[in-house]
Parts: C-alpha cells; sequence; structure tokens
C-alpha cells in the first residue's frame, strides 16, 4: 500500500511559526500533527520576581494582536487575589476596551486571512486586486477597534493605561464621544459583512468536540463569567485546574490542554456562540438567524460567520456603553496580600485563564497562562484528522492547501507573524 507523507512547512495566514504533517496509507490516515515550532517565550518564568502590579503591561506583550485579553485577565487574577471588587462604571469602561480588541482581531482575520480561502486566492493581496472593496473594509473596522484602544488603552499595539484596580487615567465622556459615530459606521459594515460570509460556500464537516466558553448571566461574556461546558460543566475560575490539564507533546513547543474526563475539547467565537447565543445582542442575533445559522453550529468552516456576528455584537454592546458611560472614580492604590488570583477572560480565539500566587509585599511567586490555542491544538488536529480521511482523493498540494484552511477556522495566534506558504511532499 503506498505511503504519503505531506508537509507543510510553514503555515500561511496565521499568527507565529506553526506546520503541518500528514502521514497516509492509501486511503488510511496514520499521523496527523500540528507542529508548533516557535521557540518557547518563558512569560510565566520571568514574571516570577516582580510586582503584582506589573503583570498586565508585561502579559500584554504576549500577543500585539490581543494584549486587552492579556492585561485584564492579569488585572482580575490580581484583583482576585486582592480582593478588590470595582465598580460598575469601571467594568463597563473595561468592556468597551475589550470590544475594541475583538472588532479590531477579528475583522483581521475575516477579511484579510481567512476570507482568501473561501474566494479561492493566496493572499488578501491579491484578493484586494478583485475585491479591493472587502479588504478596504476590513481595514477600517480594524481601525475603529484600534481607535478604541487608543482612547482607553493610551496606545493602540500593547496599551499602557491598564491598572490593577483601574486605569491610570480615566477618560472623559468628551475623549469617548468621537467613537461613537466611528462605532455607528462600524455596525453597518459590520453587518454587512455578516450577510457577505454568509454567502460563501462552506465545505461539509460536522465537528462536535466539547465546547467549553465563560458564560455570564446577563451580557454575552467577555471579561467574566462562569467556565461552562455543553455537557454540564459550570464552575468558577478558581476550579480550572481542577478540570483542565495542560501536557507537553514531542511535535509542540505549545502544551496541549485536555478536559479531565472528557478529553478534547474546543474554544473561541464558536464555543462561546453555542454556549451563550441568547446573549448577543438583537441585532446581532437576527443577523446570525439570517445568514442560516442556527443557535447551534458545529460546523468549523462556518466560524467565519460566527466571528461576523461577533464583531457584529461588538459594536453595538460598545456604543450601548458609551451611550451610558459615566466616568468612573480615580482608581485608589491596591494594597496586596498573600494570596493566589484566578481569572478566566474570553479573548477573541477563546477562554485565557491566567493565575498568580503573590506574597505579602506583592511580589509574584507563581504565574499560570493557558491560551486559546494551547486549548484548541487538539481540537484542530482531530478536525484535521477527519478531513483528511474524507479527501483522500486529493492530491498532495491540494490536500495540504484545504487542512490549511481548516487549521484557519481556529484563527491559532501563534505568535504576532505570519509567514507564506512553503510546501514539501515526500513519497514513500
Amino acid at each position: 500500500m503506498p505511503t504519503r507523507v505531506i508537509q507543510v512547512d510553514s503555515l500561511a495566514r496565521v499568527e507565529g511559526e506553526g506546520a503541518l504533517f500528514i502521514q497516509l496509507s492509501g486511503k488510511t490516515v496514520l499521523d496527523v500533527k500540528l507542529k508548533i515550532f516557535e521557540p518557547p517565550r518563558f512569560f510565566e518564568a520571568f514574571l516570577r520576581g516582580r510586582h503584582f502590579t506589573e503583570a498586565p503591561d508585561i502579559t500584554a506583550r504576549i500577543c500585539g494582536i490581543c494584549p486587552i485579553a492579556y492585561q485584564m485577565s492579569a488585572v482580575h487574577a490580581m484583583e482576585d487575589a486582592c480582593g478588590i471588587q470595582i465598580c460598575p462604571a469601571l467594568r463597563a469602561l473595561r468592556r468597551i476596551l475589550y470590544c475594541g480588541e475583538w472588532i479590531e482581531s477579528h475583522s483581521l482575520h475575516i477579511c484579510l486571512l481567512h476570507a482568501p480561502d473561501f474566494l479561492g486566492y493566496d493572499s488578501a493581496i491579491s484578493m484586494a486586486k478583485d475585491h479591493p472593496d472587502i479588504v478596504q473594509r476590513g481595514l477600517q473596522l480594524k481601525k475603529v477597534g484600534n481607535e478604541i484602544l487608543a482612547a482607553i488603552g493610551g496606545r493602540e499595539v500593547h496599551p499602557v493605561n491598564v491598572r490593577v484596580g483601574g486605569f491610570y487615567r480615566i477618560p472623559t465622556r468628551a475623549d469617548l464621544r468621537p467613537l461613537a459615530d466611528s462605532l455607528k459606521r462600524a455596525r453597518d459594515s459590520a453587518l454587512e459583512n455578516v450577510r457577505w460570509v454568509a454567502g460563501f460556500e462552506f465545505p461539509l464537516m460536522e465537528s462536535a468536540p466539547e465546547f467549553v466558553a465563560l458564560r455570564h448571566p446577563e451580557q454575552y461574556p467577555l471579561n467574566e463569567g462562569r467556565v461552562v461546558s455543553l455537557s454540564g460543566l459550570d464552575i468558577p475560575a478558581a476550579e480550572f485546574e481542577a478540570h483542565f490539564t495542560e501536557e507537553h507533546l514531542a511535535h509542540s513547543t505549545a502544551l496541549h490542554c485536555r478536559m479531565n474526563g472528557r478529553g478534547i475539547y474546543s474554544v473561541g467565537p464558536q464555543a462561546r456562540y453555542n454556549l451563550n447565543f441568547a446573549q448577543l445582542a438583537p441585532i446581532a442575533k437576527e443577523a446570525a438567524l439570517a445568514a442560516g445559522l442556527a443557535p447551534t453550529c458545529t460546523n468549523p468552516f462556518q466560524s467565519i460567520v460566527i466571528r461576523s456576528v461577533e464583531v457584529l455584537h461588538a459594536c453595538d454592546e460598545a456604543l450601548r456603553l458609551l451611550s451610558e458611560y459615566e466616568p468612573p472614580p480615580p482608581t485608589p492604590p491596591v494594597k496586596p496580600r498573600a494570596a493566589v488570583g484566578h481569572a478566566c477572560t474570553e479573548a477573541p480565539r477563546g477562554l485565557l485563564y491566567h493565575r498568580y500566587r503573590i506574597d505579602a509585599d506583592g511580589i509574584i511567586q507563581e504565574a499560570r497562562i493557558v491560551p486559546p490555542t494551547s486549548q484548541n491544538q487538539k481540537a484542530i488536529e482531530r478536525d484535521l484528522w477527519n478531513f483528511v480521511a474524507e479527501h483522500t482523493d486529493l492530491s498532495d498540494a491540494d490536500l495540504g492547501l484545504r487542512c490549511e484552511h481548516a487549521i484557519r477556522n481556529y484563527d491559532p495566534c501563534i505568535s504576532c507573524s505570519a509567514h507564506f506558504l512553503k510546501l514539501n511532499v515526500q513519497r514513500v
């Protein structure tokens, strides 16, 4: 029986350095690996010994596309450790900031990284020749998200205004007023995006792993909520490590995470949507149904539609919060105590967990960070295994390309870089 080995040495249009390995014997799949070979960055190690107030700025450097997710998770965990309760006005301001990150991150992925797969282009640059309005719309949406980050966070990349207990500088109503007009235009564009991506031709694929996300009793989850799953898990962030375990596999420098007793699970827009459809803003809920989505979606290729719905929701939510905005009081100094703090927030790509142990002087003794991509690696590999099994008749080049499409359904955030495709096929 002939054996085929397909290798994609560098994945295109993902953030960071990863590769793909597939081994087939006839029509039988022998092995599938999503290889992450980017050097470890050791953030958890060099957080040790730093003051607890430094964690938000240090962890923001983990990602240039989703720094707010890391900042907010660090802030919430440190406030949990210090026993701090924030006021509703501060909570609302943080939520606006997080909406900005969802808008800019999702829009980048939808219009520049993922859409070329469905339209037959190898990059957004080549797609822009035929669809300049689409690329421009994506860039304009991203710009609005960046404007929110700059207005509240102090700058667009790695914002510096976030601190434990609040913000270094509280924006006035006048500071944020210009955002309203931009967000109204962005909401219209986001609705157009939902309608546009709904018209794509989606490969038939059913993937129903254990979906895991936050759930908030009143709102679509961003900063807060309990960790829930479709099978009934319902825990606070402090119990995350009792139910999820990370392990090292030889083919990846990123740890793989599994759900104890249940194995493979996935996080991200599809999980959030399936677990929180009822909490979407009315305009987003109506757009999702009009786009042909049911309240539960099990085809990962339709994640681009769900991301578009989440951009629409984030624009509408930010507008609502801006209309009600009252500046919170100045942030008082936070006194540390010897304790452990936990937090989970919803990064654009999914559930993000932070845990810190600090001493009475506020020095970090231990740090633990579980990002979305490490939680999704097993689900991605299972999707690839199932996809390859159904498409063994494809040529090596086509199969490798289609598998890259499947990987981009998850928008894996390996780091903050992207590479063009280099494909080697070895026949044994």
